[in-house]
């Protein structure tokens, strides 16, 4: 058998030169330079085939322009309306002219007879204020809203039902200075509007003065409703 063992090789020991593994840098840099060249060639090559392009032109449509007549249309006259066909009259009858008398029918001269006049509706007259609402003296209570709410009694309703609040009453102080007229302008219910144009109605007033005189004045209140622990 041969002995594969790696042995001494005498023929480099005497031949340095014939070492491959002096040379192996270079050989290395010569082989990396070929190679770069090689793949720097294959890049730069086109290997894509020419095909010649095939350049399809459509045909081109023609268009014929065709000439328009114009027509004309006839018009057609209607024709002429017939004409009345006379009537034969007998000649032994004899036509009568008739004279018509305007004067003996209708007297120019005498007044005509016109219908009476459609009644007119008699426009409703509105009534005109008879009081003022701002005089050079307006109207005081006498006694004052104190003694006014003095008089108040609070409705059960109200106290059952825990209302409070003011009630707003307009009314005419008179030229007697009594009140007239008195209505709720803003109530709060419970009773306490009917209480309050109870005790407004029997107040006292001095009227209110315009230009030296007594006249009537329209005036509002307010009664209070509160509820004291």
């Amino acid at each position: 058998m041969k002995d594969h063992r790696l042995k001494p090789n005498y023929e480099i020991k005497r031949k340095p030169e014939a070492n491959l593994r002096n040379y192996y840098t270079v050989l290395l840099e010569t082989g990396l330079i070929l190679t770069l060249i090689i793949l720097t060639i294959l890049v730069r090559i086109d290997f894509r085939t020419t095909e010649s392009e095939i350049i399809i032109v459509d045909e081109q449509e023609i268009v014929e322009m065709e000439e328009i007549v114009q027509t004309q249309q006839d018009r057609t006259v209607p024709p002429p309306p017939r004409q009345p066909v006379p009537v034969a009259v007998p000649n032994h009858e004899i036509i009568e002219d008739i004279d018509i008398m305007i004067d003996a029918e209708m007297d120019l001269g005498s007044f005509l007879d016109m219908p009476p006049p459609p009644p007119q509706e008699e426009a409703a007259e509105e009534p005109e204020e008879d009081f003022f609402i701002l005089v050079e003296q307006m109207p005081e209570l006498i006694g004052g809203l104190q003694e006014l709410q003095r008089q108040v009694r609070y409705p059960e309703r109200a106290l059952r039902a825990q209302i409070q609040g003011r009630v707003y009453i307009q009314f005419i102080v008179n030229e007697r200075g009594e009140v007239e007229n008195p209505r709720v302008i803003r109530g709060i219910g419970g009773g306490c509007d009917e209480e309050a144009l109870r005790v407004v109605s029997n107040a006292k007033f001095v009227p209110g003065m315009q230009r030296g005189r007594p006249v009537r004045v329209q005036y509002s209140l307010p009664v209070v409703f509160m509820i004291r622990s």
